[in-house]
């Protein structure tokens, strides 16, 4: 039979950490924690497996499992001494989620399950605490109400804020016994009258009603979201851990919080967390009260006048700091934990690998080899590729003038400026719009996740440091600033006030994630450096990787970015980008209405010294590095002006009538111009504008060699061939003008000539194209839309539909297709080194950039991969992981 249920306390447990893919994330790491004798209270985990049952099933679950679960509870009353629905002595449980992959906030919890108007009273008198009792049992009618029947949070706030009102009280701290009673009649009053029956009493109905809710989450819009927005598979399902209660609400000397083993704001090595006194573990993730420090060293640093946890509860204190010392040993890596104190007991409920920004993250991983505690491929494996973008967020320039309007927590680094708005909604449209925006909430909630994702930056007046702001926002690599207190927001009139001044809905606002700043307009930005750990890390990727990383860089200002950010050269340079810029645009022009070759000669000539002077800056800037430049490719009609009015301007000033240029745009008009008249069929027809090019590229190479003594590592790529013919063609052309460029200079030009693999039919020809090509590059963007029969343009209206059913496992245009265009590159790899056994094969498509698809690469034996400047540092670190995964594999 299949095992459903898995125990753990009283240390020990049917499984670990390792059963991670079983327990999830959650449950795995609480029996872990178990078996290392940490205080953990007991409970058991139902497995992934049957959130896969579940929805493979009608939302049915497996017919055993009741008797697993009712065998589980008995467990857990055996180490409490507690009954779950005794009417003495009754056992509460909390219901919590928990899938293999981190989804912090996304799917659903009920706490105090268990409680009804009999057990409420037994807890009263068991306690000694009736304020306590009623008030764990409002907490979980309106958790209850809201997470297993869909009853909207604020109706129960509205009832609680209007009572508050009325007995002039501003804290549910300050609430009496008697409050909490008749605020649990309202709430069962309100209840009834929503439902049509009372509250549920029975202990067995609102356990299943909350297990349900929790694998019903799994679906609910926002972890759907979160999934879509963290590549998560929807199999993986996620697990339920049942759990008995501990209880940070039962006075002074209970409490509850968050804490990370190091700051994972800075990476810095210090214990970093908030409580909250008398409270329960979703006021602190929520934002509902502004939580306290728990060190004393970072109450003084954030001149807050309310106590630390180290002076409050020094006992408790003292066990959690050694508590999270040993966690971050065993699992040798820094660890983001929760807690709640019961009448100074410390209890752990949570330990996982911590969230943590990209600048932390690289001084974590250096600190952690440095001290002995991981290795080098562990620290280099223990980075996210991806996050290495949050390096390159701007910060404000110090020199900027700058009108500070508030001042928060500085609760995820970076600075954004863009227009207010209040919801997610507006955040997404305004985005889609190509327009940047700052969310403004309150406090965020997981409702808010597709919102923050379009967002520059989040601002919050609620919430401290580990709200659920502070959290997602680190993770997505947002700036936030959260807890900015002297902040009003009115949602209904969409405004903010801030110092004396009223913000709405459009107005500039920029955050500091650094500082905690709010400052009225758009403030100057400068990128910051990279330096520090950032270099050592990749000091120790670029010493195990095997694969070159190089930039598509078109203009200088690309170029030197790519050298700032570590590239080995240049493995696209697309000419055409060159020909917009000032007067070129009319040059091009001009030879593309020539009416005879003499004429595109004639206009060709104008461009030569231009596109010279271009390429001997690129080859200076690059010194000595590889340059790889393509030849024309798009059709000729994208240089042509479109509407009436750029007609009349373009003929004016090239002295032509405006019908003679309408004429010739519609001559080359094409109905699929992907598909047409580009690539090396310009070169074929029109060898003028290789051979300009050819010429500019060689007399650049000379000048830069005369000026700097450096030779340029000059490779020229034709573009779109589909078999050897066609290459050889082009070929000849460049080899003529290399010959006539080397005479006339009376100099050696070396260089390579190879191809862009862009069709299926050019990875079937490929071994006979690497009989005369020197290197291939593989154009995966085209290639994916020639294998799939896609449009990257127009695909996008239902492309998500395809990964959301499972009919492609990601967006083929962001992460390569393995199974369809993977198996062509490894063909047309395989084929080219049976004919050129050393031929150099790269890619410089926009999958280059993409970790998975770079992991792929590496598999195929790519020789290098090309991506934009900005991905550089991604694709470095993405390669060594690719590489130390394929040492591991063999």
């Amino acid at each position: 039979m299949t095992k459903w249920v898995y125990t753990f306390g009283q240390g020990e447990a049917e499984g670990g950490s390792d059963l991670k893919n079983l327990l999830g994330g959650k449950g795995g790491n609480l029996a872990e924690m178990a078996r290392l004798g940490l205080p953990v209270p007991p409970g058991f985990t139902i497995t992934t497996e049957v959130c896969t049952y579940f929805y493979n099933n009608g939302k049915q679950f497996p017919v055993d499992l009741a008797e697993a679960v009712e065998s589980a509870l008995g467990f857990i009353s055996g180490v409490t001494g507690r009954t779950y629905g005794d009417a003495q002595s009754p056992l509460l449980v909390s219901a919590r989620s928990g899938a293999r992959a981190s989804m912090p906030g996304m799917m659903d919890t009920v706490l105090n399950l268990g409680l009804n108007d009999i057990t409420v009273e037994a807890l009263a008198e068991n306690s000694g605490d009736a304020r306590f009792a009623y008030d764990s049992y409002r907490r979980f009618i309106q958790m209850y109400a809201n997470v297993v029947l869909g009853i909207e949070h604020h109706i129960f706030e509205t009832i609680l804020e209007y009572y508050k009102q009325n007995k002039g009280i501003a804290l549910d701290t300050e609430l009496t016994e008697g409050g909490w009673r008749a605020i649990v009649a309202e709430f069962k009053a309100r209840f009834e009258k929503i439902q049509g029956r009372p509250f549920p009493q029975d202990p067995r109905e609102q356990l299943w009603g909350a297990i349900g809710a929790v694998f019903e989450s799994w679906m609910n819009p926002r972890a759907v979201a979160y999934r879509w927005l963290h590549d998560i598979p929807a199999a993986y399902g996620t697990a339920v851990t049942i759990q008995a209660m501990v209880f940070g609400n039962m006075g002074e000397t209970s409490a509850t919080g968050v804490a990370f083993t190091r700051n994972p704001s800075t990476g810095a090595k210090e214990l970093y967390g908030e409580f909250l006194l008398n409270a329960q573990g979703e006021d602190v993730v929520a934002g509902l009260r502004t939580p306290q420090n728990i060190t004393e060293a970072a109450r003084i640093a954030g001149r807050s006048q309310d106590p630390s946890m180290e002076s409050l509860l020094p006992d408790a204190y003292a066990e959690l700091t050694s508590v999270m010392a040993h966690l971050e040993a065993h699992y040798r890596d820094m660890q983001d934990v929760e807690f709640t104190v019961e009448r100074g007991k410390l209890w752990m409920l949570q330990s996982r690998s911590g969230k943590r920004t990209s600048k932390a993250a690289l001084r974590i991983a250096v600190e952690m080899t440095n001290e002995g505690l991981i290795g080098k491929p562990e620290a280099i494996a223990s980075i996210d590729p991806l996050s290495l973008e949050q390096l390159l967020h701007p910060a404000l320039d110090p020199r900027a003038a700058r009108q500070i309007v508030a001042t928060g927590l500085p609760a995820s680094p970076g600075a954004a400026s863009g227009e207010i708005v209040f919801c997610a909604s507006d955040a997404e449209q305004l985005k889609s719009a190509g327009r940047k925006v700052i969310l403004v909430r309150i406090e965020t909630s997981p409702e808010d996740i597709l919102g923050m994702h379009a967002a520059e930056g989040i601002l919050t007046t609620r919430g401290g440091m580990t709200s659920h702001a502070a959290v997602v926002a680190r993770g997505m690599g947002k700036p936030c600033v959260s807890g900015a207190g002297t902040i009003r927001v009115n949602y209904a009139k969409e405004t903010m006030t801030a110092a004396g001044v009223t913000f709405r809905k459009g107005d500039m606002l920029t955050i500091d994630g650094a500082t905690g700043q709010v400052l009225k307009g758009a403030v100057e930005m400068h990128q910051p450096e990279l330096s520090g750990e950032f270099t050592i890390l990749m000091e120790w990727a670029d010493a195990v990787r095997r694969m070159g990383v190089r930039a598509n860089a078109d203009t200088p200002r690309d170029a030197r970015v790519a050298r700032k950010f570590g590239a080995e050269g240049i493995g696209l340079c697309r000419t055409e980008h060159m020909f917009f810029e000032g007067e070129r645009i009319v040059m091009v022009r001009e030879m593309i209405l020539a009416e005879d070759e003499a004429g595109r000669r004639a206009a060709l000539a104008k461009l030569l010294p231009i596109q010279r002077a271009d390429f001997t800056e690129l080859f200076e800037i690059m010194a000595g590095l590889p340059v790889t430049i393509r030849l024309l490719d798009p059709p000729l009609h994208e240089f042509l002006p479109r509407s009436r009015d750029e007609i009349a301007a373009v003929a004016e000033a090239m002295s032509v009538s405006p019908e003679k240029l309408t004429q010739r745009a519609a001559e080359l008009q094409e109905y699929n111009p992907m598909l047409g008249f580009r690539g090396c069929r310009l070169a074929i027809v029109f060898p003028e504008i290789a051979e300009m090019q050819a010429r500019a590229i060689f007399e650049g190479a000379v000048a830069v060699k005369r000026k700097t003594g450096v030779a340029a590592r000059v490779e020229i790529m034709t573009p779109l061939v589909i078999g050897k013919e066609e290459f050889d063609r082009i070929k000849a052309q460049v080899e003529k003008v290399a010959l006539a460029v080397a005479a006339e200079a009376t100099e050696t030009i070396d260089y390579s000539f190879g191809t862009m693999i862009e069709t299926p039919r050019a990875c079937l020809r490929a071994g006979e194209l690497a009989q005369t090509a020197e290197f291939f590059s593989f154009g995966t963007n085209d290639l994916t839309q020639t294998c799939l029969a896609l449009s990257r343009d127009d695909a996008g209206s239902f492309l998500g539909e395809y990964v959301a059913k499972g009919i492609l496992p990601a967006n083929p245009f962001a992460t390569i297709d393995q199974e369809g265009v993977g198996e062509f590159i490894e063909i047309a790899v395989a084929r080219g080194r049976q004919s050129r056994p050393e031929i150099k094969i790269g890619i410089c498509g926009e999958h280059a950039g993409d970790p998975a698809s770079i992991a792929f690469f590496q598999d195929v034996g790519l020789s290098y991969v090309s991506c934009s400047p900005f991905r550089v540092p991604i694709a470095r670190l993405a390669a060594a992981q690719a590489a130390l995964a394929a040492k591991a594999a063999t």
